[in-house]
């Protein structure tokens, strides 16, 4: 059942990896260039990570385990992904009055949070799992704080952008399911499998929402008007 999950997370999560590439590729990755290279380095993390998984499932073996796979790419995407929500914010204070000293303090302290948290998990003599989990919980946790930022900044603005909010959106179902299917992958060993279902279907959302939103002409509406 385990192996029929993934195989069909690829089926779906690779295609829609493709759409949203290629829909930024018409115009939108002037705009979000960091959200482009987060989407082809997932994309080439997915692809090699296939024959490691393959193997593992199949008992074969590879130059490295799977873990190592999962791991290495975890903890770039895992950057990657804080920082498109650090972009976004970046992009949603573009008129505001203070936005340089504002853009400054919120990538500096971005930039520091994961510094340290980092140096506080990080031991060489474990394997990483073990400390590149709490580093994970924590990326995940401020990148989900920033992404509640994003979203209460977009809606008490007078001209809404309906694209940063469906990315945001988006965003925030990922981080939401992430957060739930590591809480039932902790509870219990009988809940793994439920948890890792609910986490891949949170990704494919977001993938989905953000290839909805990409492929869209955008629209800005200010007190209710809509224009191109």
């Amino acid at each position: 059942m385990r192996e029929a999950v993934q195989y069909i997370g690829w089926l779906v999560g690779i295609p829609l990896e493709i759409l949203v590439i290629a829909a930024l590729l018409r115009g939108p990755a002037r705009r979000f260039p960091l959200l482009l290279l987060y989407m082809v380095v997932l994309f080439l993390a997915t692809t090699v990570q296939i024959p490691a998984y393959t193997a593992y499932f199949s008992g074969g073996q590879l130059s490295h385990t799977r873990a190592f796979y999962y791991w290495s790419s975890a903890a770039v995407l895992q950057l990657l992904v804080f920082g498109v929500v650090v972009s976004l914010i970046y992009e949603a204070t573009a008129r505001a009055s203070r936005r340089r000293p504002m853009r400054a303090a919120l990538v500096a302290g971005a930039i520091v949070f994961a510094a340290v948290s980092f140096l506080i998990h990080y031991d060489s003599r474990v394997v990483p799992g073990a400390w590149m989990t709490p580093w994970s919980r924590d990326i995940n946790f401020v990148s989900a704080i920033f992404d509640l930022a994003l979203w209460a900044l977009l809606i008490a603005s007078r001209q809404k952008d309906d694209r940063l909010l469906m990315l945001a959106a988006a965003l925030g179902i990922q981080f939401t399911g992430e957060a739930i299917g590591q809480s039932l992958r902790r509870v219990s060993r009988s809940l793994v499998f439920s948890g890792n279902v609910l986490i891949l279907l949170a990704n494919l959302a977001c993938l989905y929402i953000w290839w909805q939103a990409l492929r869209a002409a955008p629209a800005r509406r200010q007190r209710g008007v809509t224009t191109p």
